[in-house]
């Protein structure tokens, strides 16, 4: 899961790892911050499945862009997110969306006095909602972000059925199951199912309203597991960092004026 410790060169991609004379030899220009959160996934999941998915294909992706010559860095993990409907369960730990503004503020102010305008969000949350705040970021500095989460959709049916799940199903079962499966409680895992709002209107796609976890998800899951494997992980860990990948080294090529690089 954490390969920090191997016995390996620090690669200049990764900030963690690469040292002052590699960072001024390599000149990267495209920042790469993964975003997770900190809550329960289901009984059989760890609380930071969020953050270890995000920071893994963040690092991978980066590794791909590198070996195509592009110049990513990718930024410690972010292991918090706007948790709110969350904090009746043990140890859940939630930012506000000013407090998630100030950080992402304070990396764009940073990152822009060294000249790196460009930034890749890889989110792993749905509670973390980006676009305001890369409005009013984009506005005060010079500086182009993109947000990804889930990318590759169109994989979803093909790996996981009609049920992938949307909290610890099947999808984020067999993502864990492959990057640490040392993690992984099948054996504790619930049934993921939801209970529909009462209100039936508020049950239709087009009308939005917070579910309150706990009640709407008795065991904290969205999504039943069975069936996740680490296969189905592999292939769709691959295809994602594959697709974040493709993203960085075309704005790592980017010259400034090309839409929407302006």
């Amino acid at each position: 899961m954490d390969d920090h410790c191997e016995d390996r060169p620090p690669r200049p991609y990764l900030l963690r790892e690469a040292n002052y004379r590699q960072l001024l030899d390599y000149r990267p220009n495209v920042a790469v911050l993964p975003w997770g959160a900190a809550e329960a996934h289901g009984h059989h999941l760890p609380h930071g499945a969020d953050t270890i998915q995000a920071a893994a294909i963040a690092r991978c992706a980066a590794a791909i862009a590198h070996a195509n010559g592009a110049k990513p860095i990718v930024l410690p993990a972010i292991p918090f997110g706007n948790n709110e409907q969350h904090l009746d369960q043990v140890a859940t730990i939630s930012i506000t969306t000013a407090t998630a503004a100030a950080i992402l503020g304070d990396v764009v102010r940073s990152l822009t006095r060294q000249g790196i305008d460009r930034l890749v969000i890889v989110n792993w949350h749905g509670g973390n909602e980006f676009k305001p705040l890369v409005r009013d970021l984009q506005s005060r500095y010079d500086v182009l972000i993109v947000v990804t989460y889930l990318v590759r959709p169109d994989m979803l049916a093909d790996l996981f059925g009609d049920e992938p799940g949307d909290h610890s199903g099947r999808m984020e079962t067999s993502l864990l199951l492959h990057l640490c499966p040392e993690l992984v409680r099948l054996e504790q895992a619930g049934e993921g199912r939801r209970v529909p709002f009462q209100i039936e209107e508020l049950n239709q796609p087009e009308v939005w309203t917070p579910r309150p976890w706990s009640k709407s998800h008795p065991d904290t899951g969205s999504g039943n597991p069975a069936g996740a494997s680490a296969e189905k992980g592999h292939r769709y860990f691959e295809a994602v960092a594959q697709a974040i990948a493709n993203v960085l080294t075309g704005l790592s090529r980017a010259s400034k004026g090309e839409l929407p690089y302006v």
